[in-house]
């Protein structure tokens, strides 16, 4: 089965926006399609008719930060620029979709804060429609002396939205009113929950039968794993995926078949820790660690489940490794895509 591979890029570089490839899903041999010239789109969203891509253009400072707006053809995988609407917030590192594919919310990593913003009918962006400020610290003097939002992740039902502050050690919670435009968000009661201090919360992930979510700490270098019901979270357990401490954890992923989680560490012995999810309980197991090439930031598991892609930033390659079904083992192909600081990997699907 074709799917379409979605590179999203640091431009610093030579890399100058977002790329499409051809993927095959059966033998993991791709060929590129097309690029599209924007700055800095280091997180991706694809809506859920699958016609359009938007992207952040992560920038440090607020008057270059934007949320873009693509077209994307279905049959020929050709991607063109649509629109850009201001972040109004600093770095934003992360995007996500609602409901109906009518709002769009983004991550502001510097300062801290989160963006909304509402469709039109062609799918292009509306100026933002609200903004939800944070602030705190915690024990970290240098990584965590003022709020850092990092991932902002609907829940299974789209009901709520979970906003990762790395800053302050928190999940924030939101209820989502998709008929009142200004007040799309509003915190629940109580309005966060606290992690571990020191951990700094980077990505959520919820796991398909919608019973559990799994939290990657980006300092802590530890995930931990939550029951969840109804908008709330209760820790179950914690564990390492960086037994190195380099505070350098990045992602993490499910498996299409709800028995495997992968997580990305960074900046010492970089590699991807692979864990056993228990059905009943959600508590995971160590199984394996595939090192990778340097900086695996993003990654992501083919839909079939058969592959699972790394965006390795520092050494300017997207690694491709096969996963054994039955184990969950990684193996690398050595199918390389060489481009320069790939940061965010989707896929697109029938």
């Amino acid at each position: 089965m074709k799917f379409y591979l979605v590179i999203g890029t640091y431009t610093d570089g030579e890399s100058n926006g977002i790329y499409i490839y051809d993927f095959d899903s059966e033998t993991g041999n791709t060929s590129f399609i097309d690029n599209v010239s924007i700055n800095n789109p280091s997180y991706l969203v694809i809506n859920h008719k699958k016609n359009h891509i938007y992207s952040v253009s992560e920038n440090e400072d607020k008057e270059s930060s934007t949320v873009n707006s693509f077209l994307f053809n279905k049959v020929s995988g050709k991607i063109s620029f649509q629109n850009s609407q201001s972040a109004y917030g600093a770095a934003p590192c992360y995007i996500n979709i609602g409901y109906q594919d009518k709002y769009i919310v983004t991550a502001n990593y510097i300062g801290g804060s989160i963006s909304v913003f509402k469709t039109k009918s062609d799918g292009s962006l509306s100026p933002m429609i609200q903004q939800v400020n944070f602030s705190g610290s915690s024990i970290h003097d240098v990584r965590q002396n003022q709020s850092h939002l990092h991932c902002v992740v609907f829940s299974p039902d789209y009901k709520y939205l979970f906003a990762t502050d790395l800053g302050s050690d928190r999940i924030y919670r939101f209820s989502v009113n998709y008929s009142t435009e200004n007040n799309f968000l509003s915190f629940l009661d109580p309005a966060y929950i606290n992690v571990a201090p020191g951990s700094g919360p980077r990505h959520l992930v919820f796991h398909q039968n919608k019973k559990f979510a799994y939290l990657i700490n980006e300092l802590g270098g530890t995930i931990v794993v939550f029951k969840y019901k109804d908008g709330n979270l209760e820790e179950i357990q914690t564990t390492v995926s960086d037994e190195y401490k380099a505070e350098g954890s990045a992602d993490i992923h499910i498996h299409p078949n709800g028995k495997f989680l992968y997580s990305s560490n960074r900046l010492k012995k970089d590699g991807i820790s692979i864990f056993g999810i228990d059905q009943i309980t959600g508590k995971l197991t160590p199984i394996d660690y595939e090192r990778t090439n340097i900086n695996p930031r993003n990654f992501v598991i083919s839909p079939n489940g058969k592959f699972l892609l790394v965006a390795n930033q520092d050494s300017d390659t997207i690694q491709f490794f096969s996963i054994d079904q039955n184990s969950g083992f990684l193996q690398d192909t050595n199918q390389n895509i060489k481009i320069d600081m790939p940061v965010c990997l989707k896929f697109i699907y029938p």
